[in-house]
């Protein structure tokens, strides 16, 4: 399974510039993998630490609940809009900069109609950044 932007777009509600997945790579029961680079499109990010080329932490925490979504979307465990409705841990490990493919590994830990469990790794060259567990509740 291989999906491009355009096809995330028909999985998820966000739209550019808040849209933070570039690809779903794979998706089984248990796992999703996805990649994001945060490029030109997001240059609006870049004037949270003008001097530095750094992505926020949040956005970074964003994009895996959305690379999360996608993928829950794929295996059609959910229907209905699902909202991010708490981030149980988060562990920033380095720094993400621009133009710097991450790729996100998440595993599902709980799946209902309702609610949704999940938790993931980003990395950057096989070097873990960040590590986060959040629960995304159905708003509609």
């Amino acid at each position: 399974m291989h999906t491009n932007k355009e096809s995330i777009e028909n999985l998820l509600p966000h739209r550019s510039p808040f849209l933070f997945v570039d690809e779903i790579l794979s998706v089984t029961e248990d796992e999703i993998i996805g990649y994001k680079t945060f490029g030109e499109e997001c240059s609006w990010l870049s004037g949270i630490f003008p001097e530095h080329n750094i992505i926020p932490g949040t956005i970074l925490i964003e994009s895996l609940a959305q690379c999360g979504g996608a993928g829950m979307r794929l295996l059609k465990d959910t229907n209905g809009l699902f909202g991010l409705a708490s981030i149980e841990s988060a562990t920033f490990l380095k720094a993400a900069t621009f133009h710097t493919p991450i790729k996100y590994v998440i595993k599902n830990i709980r799946l209902s109609d309702k609610l949704v469990k999940q938790s993931g790794i980003a990395f950057i060259n096989d070097e873990a950044l960040l590590e986060a567990t959040w629960v995304c509740v159905r708003i509609s």
